[in-house]
Formats: structure tokens, sequence, C-alpha cells
């Protein structure tokens, strides 16, 4: 069903016409809430701590993750309090929480469970982000980081930053259900920031700065063993392995693992797929290796052959230190 989809959004199909007159009403409501909240007819709640959004406009995996990995990475390094709040999609309680690190996928969504693991920093899940970023209040935090909270706009925020992906832009460039798209292209112009991954080298977008990003891989961790272990991935080149992968954009972690000169038996799941052993029973003795998303879900059963393959992000030195300093220059202005 997903392939399916993504045919029609990032390909040329009929069935995107005929998908027109439900977009466009879509796009009305989506025209209209946002006026709303412009308008003061629907509450926006201001935090005492800044907010810093990362979001994208597609639906679909684009690097958000990776990027609020390294934004909490760089915040902290520059001597600020930084923690992370965020829906946690496909938690079984709706309960606020705060993530802990051996909090299982199941309490706190799957990429709150990363991002808590790869930072060490506080991360908080909830519904209402707003009740999220109170709970993180308690933990001493400074900046907040909204994971994927671009259309949570009952949350106001001080800086917007917007990823889109290289390779697949906006698709056909139609609203839900036509195309991918949960608000339009014109978004942009209003946002602080645009994100490329992985994609072309245009330094403007709507009269928005850009910064170019690309994903890393370049070890595995076993899973079944301490979290500081790790193997080269280029050390697997010419092996055939299976690579599982439950993600927003699951090609990109083939066509990662292929571009290190693997051979790539691929296993593509839905997004945020809850794993069980039988997902994992191949009837070969081949290792098998899947996203660090995938594997905070999979340790119970993991085997000796079962790696993750952290992605991480990286920016040329001249751009990192620009992003940071745009960040910072929005998080410092709204507490003086």
């Amino acid at each position: 069903m997903e392939q399916w989809v993504n045919s029609i959004w990032y390909g040329r199909s009929f069935i995107a016409v005929l998908l027109r007159p439900l977009a466009w009403l879509y796009a009305l409501v989506v025209g209209a809430r946002r006026q709303a909240y412009a308008l003061g007819l629907l509450t926006v709640t201001k935090l005492p701590t800044p907010v810093v959004v990362v979001g994208n406009l597609t639906v679909g995996g684009t690097g958000k993750t990776p990027l609020v990995v390294w934004l909490v990475t760089q915040l902290a390094a520059a001597g600020r309090r930084p923690g992370v709040i965020s829906r946690g999609y496909g938690r079984r309680n709706a309960a606020p929480l705060l993530v802990d690190m051996d909090s299982s996928a199941a309490q706190s969504g799957d990429e709150p469970l990363l991002i808590r693991r790869r930072t060490g920093r506080p991360v908080a899940v909830g519904r209402e982000r707003a009740v999220a970023g109170r709970l993180l209040g308690t933990q001493g935090v400074d900046v907040i980081v909204a994971d994927d909270g671009l259309q949570h706009l009952a949350l106001a925020r001080e800086c917007e930053l917007v990823l889109i992906d290289g390779a697949r832009g906006f698709g056909n460039g139609q609203m839900l259900p036509a195309g991918p798209l949960r608000e339009g292209a014109g978004r942009l112009r209003s946002v602080d920031a645009v994100i490329m991954v992985d994609g072309s080298s245009e330094r403007s977008l709507a009269g928005r700065p850009v910064f170019h990003m690309q994903l890393v891989a370049e070890y595995v961790v076993p899973l079944a063993g301490p979290r500081d272990a790790r193997l080269a991935l280029a050390s697997l080149a010419g092996e055939r392995v299976h690579a599982v992968a439950g993600i927003g954009n699951p090609d990109r972690f083939f066509r990662t693992l292929r571009a290190a000169g693997l051979e790539v038996i691929a296993h593509a799941f839905p997004d945020h797929h809850v794993y069980s052993a039988a997902d994992l029973a191949f009837d070969d003795e081949l290792p098998i290796l899947m996203t660090e998303k995938d594997a905070v879900k999979c340790t119970a059963f993991a085997s000796s052959r079962t790696g993750y393959v952290p992605v991480s992000a990286a920016f040329s030195d001249a751009e990192a230190s620009a992003l940071l300093a745009l960040v910072t220059a929005k998080v410092s202005a709204s507490t003086r």
C-alpha cells in the first residue's frame, strides 16, 4: 500500500488527478486552521522556554531525527541545556512522559527513545506538545527542540527549520491526499531556514536561507552487544545482507547500504512498524542490518547476526556554524 501511494505522489498517475478535489478541500481546511490561530480564535500556548521546531512539509521521512540529534548535540556543546519534545507516535499510553534511557519504544515511541539514547538529553513525549514542554521545564532545560512540530500550531515557537528531501522534493506538488504535501510550498516563506537533505546546492529558497545536510552512515552496532561496540560499515563491502527498514523512506536506507558496497536483500516495513521475532526470521545465516529507529524495538529478540546502522547529520563546517548561529540568535532574542 505504501509503495502504491508513493507511486501516485512521486510519479505520474491519473489517480492524483482524480484526488485533486479532495486535495483542494484539504488545503482549505489547513488554511482556515492557520488563520484561526493567527486571529486568536484558537489558543496558542507560549512556553517560558524558547522553542525550535524541526519539521517538514511532506509526509514521510526527510531526516528530521538526525537533524534533531545534531542540533541538540551542538546546542549542548555551545553551553545550552537543550531538551526535546515529541508526540511519541505509536505509544501505548497517551499520558505525557519523560523518556528514560531504558524506556521501551512502546512506552515512549521509537524516535524519542532513539533521541534520548543518542544525545543523553531530556526528552518528553505527549500528544499536546505544550504539556510535554512543561514537563521538560522540571529538567532545567533552557531551549526546547520540537521534533516534527511544524504543523502543531497550538505551540508558539521562536524558530522553524524545515527539511526537504533533495531527491524526492515535493513529489507531484499536490496536497494530501493527491500528493505528499501537508502544507503548500508557500509555507516556506514564513520559516527561518530550509535544510536540503542530500540535494541541490541552491543557497536560497522562497527567500529563506538553505543549508545542505548529508546523512552519513559509517558503522554497524551489534544489537545484542554493548552499545559502544561497533564495526566499520565498509568492512562489510561485498557481503549479502538482509536490510530491514520501517521508516518513512526505506529506500534511502537501502541506497546507503548499497553505496557502501553491500549486496542488499531489502525488507521494507511501514513507518513505525511494531516488530516481532517472525519479521526477522530469515531462512539463512546472512547478517541482518536495520535502522537505529527499528533497532530500539527489536532488542528483546535480536540474534548475534543482527546489527543497526546509525545515521548522522553532517554539514560543512561553515554551514554548521551558520546554522547554529541562526538558531542561537533566535533563541537568545526571545529571552531578552
